[in-house]
């Protein structure tokens, strides 16, 4: 199966992954899969990073430092986090092409757009979508984004970005560099010490 990477426009890490992977997804080496982020938190049960006050702040600087470094612009909107739907279906509606997704993320992280409907008109007119308000709203589109989010959650997905390839899961950024080599020796998972890594039995932290 091609390796798939799964992304919200509300998180700026996928935004800044994104401009790593566009060139594997271009060449038809990786599918990109827009997934409801907040629908597989909720899934786990887990808070969003940015409902947590101190991680909020650690994560917003992180990313800041993690753009400055790969110079990369970006840019925060308004308010964070944000209704991601309307970007996610307009997405959708476009076919998930690359130049959609540029143009999304380019809305929100890098003029610093809310992601709403009215702020994402002139990206969907870029894209040939004149009514965006009647594309994100068709019953086909936001049906396909839940089945995109449920083969996320199917998979095992627990955040984004994440590239699944051969059964593996790779989150982050910052994890790149694991997801090239993955990608390029696939048998990485399958002998050695990254394949011996899903053997280990859970274990129990006791006090002593």
């Amino acid at each position: 199966m091609t390796p798939r990477w799964y992304f919200d426009f509300v998180s700026p890490f996928s935004y800044l992954h994104w401009q790593k992977m566009r060139p594997l997804v271009q060449a038809g080496r990786v599918q990109p899969v827009p997934v409801v982020f907040g629908a597989v938190l909720a899934a786990l049960g887990n808070l969003g990073p940015a409902e947590i006050p101190r991680k909020r702040e650690f994560i917003y600087r992180q990313v800041l430092w993690q753009a400055r470094r790969e110079g990369v612009p970006l840019v925060f909107p308004l308010a964070h986090p944000f209704n991601p739907l309307p970007a996610l279906r307009l997405c959708v509606a476009a076919n998930i092409r690359p130049e959609a997704i540029d143009a999304i993320f380019d809305a929100i992280w890098r003029q610093g757009l809310d992601g709403s409907p009215a702020a994402l008109a002139e990206a969907g007119r870029g894209l040939g979508i004149e009514d965006v308000a009647a594309a994100i709203g068709a019953p086909a589109v936001k049906q396909k984004l839940r089945e995109l989010t449920d083969s996320a959650l199917a998979a095992g997905v627990f955040g984004v970005p994440t590239l699944e390839v051969d059964g593996g899961l790779f989150w982050g950024n910052d994890s790149h560099e694991l997801m090239l080599a993955v990608l390029e020796d696939p048998g990485l998972l399958r002998e050695g010490p990254l394949a011996e890594i899903g053997k280990l039995p859970v274990g129990i932290l006791r006090k002593r």
